[in-house]
């Protein structure tokens, strides 16, 4: 990972549990309502976004790219979307990260010019540690 895939994890990482927070007390009170276009489109653009970052490696669902919103969804349905999108991001931060000196950091690639030499070395940012790590 380089330094703008990293910014770009922290912040739609941030987005995507917002919105599953959200939609999870609506879920709970009306599981079969359906979500308004409004946030429907919000919800997509971020699901397209993750997909960028997560790549075929790492998206939960290699058929799944966003809701139709010809057919809007229910609340609990993007919830289980949502849900299984985290996961593949705390799958990709296990991948990614290290702990040194008793925090955890992100493996972050060389910046490289634009013929590939590397502008300077590996370097590291500090992040938390993965949820359900295991050992590698």
């Amino acid at each position: 990972m380089n330094r703008k895939d990293v910014d770009k994890f922290e912040k739609l990482s941030v987005q995507l549990q917002s919105i599953y927070d959200e939609l999870s007390v609506l879920s709970k009170k009306s599981p079969n309502d359906a979500v308004n276009e409004f946030k429907l489109n919000f919800i997509n653009k971020l699901l397209n976004n993750s997909n960028e970052l997560l790549s075929q490696n790492y998206r939960p669902f290699e058929e799944f790219s966003e809701f139709d919103t010809d057919d809007i969804p229910q609340y609990r349905d993007v919830v289980l979307i949502i849900s299984q999108y985290l996961q593949c991001f705390e799958k990709l931060r296990a991948d990614n990260v290290k702990m040194q000196s008793g925090y955890w950091h992100w493996l972050v690639d060389a910046e490289r010019d634009e013929t590939g030499d590397e502008l300077g070395k590996v370097y590291y940012i500090r992040t938390i540690c993965p949820k359900r790590l295991r050992s590698k």
